[in-house]
């Protein structure tokens, strides 16, 4: 298993043999996407056609909560990656997402980001290139999610809420898909599942086979951070976890597939704590994004996790000596 190298996509192997059972050519795709006609033969493709190839999808099926609970429910699980495979044969629903969020990282575009609170697990979808994905590979990724519960449990396990920011098509659809309530225009995108239901074990659990599938991808995992210590990790993980609060070292640790105990060890090995990299990575932030003038300073302390401004401002005047206007004057009119 090798990294693919950046701006890459690897297709799904099942995805073009699902779209023939609905009905859907792989050329009618290419077509429909302004793609070459042998798309379908391709293993690996670019961010942009790999979006144009999910758009494409979407206008051919019609309506998109119905081609999202098809291509869901005919997924064939045989035609699982490994970086899926490992996950439909964890312990329990739990250790399924860890290792979902864990193996992501090698399958761009999308990332998880799972945070479990009370009664409730919130996954939500980061965009590794930037721009956010096709509605219809947002409501995939979430449906493939639940469908991953239900096969793996074998019960027909239903989420407490999904929310979605923009159009899904027909929303009864959904709600029957996922058999909870539906929310169009939401400020973001998010899966919010019973806790409760993170615990039941999988019948599919098979150590044998994760004790040949886990080594393999740790290392390809390994090779796509190459070069990085493990808080050079750290700092890029918690920027994704910044905004409006504080990365917690449990949430780090699981995507990271470890416990929190024994990435404090990793981190003490390199000289260095969590609570230093936080704060190395709320300034790396304060300065990237006040270099960027349509952000409001108010708006950048909540963006590197600050609840109120003036504790921004005695942060960053322990960072640079200067207050964050002072630094915007003198670094942001170069831009």
């Amino acid at each position: 298993m090798k990294t693919l190298p950046s701006g890459a996509i690897k297709v799904p192997p099942g995805l073009w043999a699902g779209l023939r059972q609905l009905g859907i050519a792989d050329r009618d795709v290419a077509r429909q996407a302004r793609l070459p006609l042998d798309i379908g033969t391709q293993s690996v493709v670019t961010t942009v056609q790999y979006y144009a190839i999910w758009q494409a999808y979407a206008d051919l099926a019609g309506d998109m909560a119905q081609a999202i609970v098809k291509l869901a429910t005919v997924f064939d699980t045989a035609q699982y990656p490994p970086t899926v495979l490992a996950p439909y044969h964890a312990r329990d629903y739990r250790d399924a997402l860890s290792k979902m969020a864990r193996y992501k990282q090698m399958c761009p575009p999308e990332r998880l980001r799972i945070d479990e609170e009370d009664e409730r697990c919130a996954i939500e979808l980061d965009w590794q290139e930037g721009q956010p994905g096709p509605p219809l590979l947002v409501g995939l990724t979430f449906a493939f999610l639940l469908e991953l519960g239900r096969r793996g449990t074998g019960r027909p396990l239903t989420a407490r809420l999904v929310e979605f920011s923009q159009p899904m098509g027909d929303v009864r659809a959904l709600e029957a898909y996922f058999g909870c309530p539906v929310r169009i225009g939401a400020s973001g995108n998010r899966l919010t599942l019973r806790r409760k239901d993170l615990d039941r074990p999988f019948i599919s659990h098979n150590e044998e086979l994760l004790a040949i599938l886990t080594p393999a991808l740790d290392h390809s995992l390994g090779e796509g951070q190459d070069g990085q210590t493990a808080a050079q990790t750290v700092v890029r993980m918690m920027k994704r976890h910044l905004t409006g609060g504080r990365p917690d070292i449990q949430v780090i640790a699981k995507e990271l597939g470890m416990s929190d105990r024994t990435l404090q060890r990793r981190l003490a090995e390199e000289n260095t704590s969590f609570k230093q990299l936080l704060m190395q990575a709320r300034h790396e932030q304060a300065r990237a994004y006040l270099a960027d003038r349509s952000l409001d300073i108010k708006e950048v302390a909540f963006l590197i996790g600050y609840e109120d401004q003036n504790s921004f401002y005695r942060a960053f005047r322990l960072w640079e000596g200067d207050t964050p206007a002072n630094w915007r004057a003198e670094h942001a009119s170069a831009n």
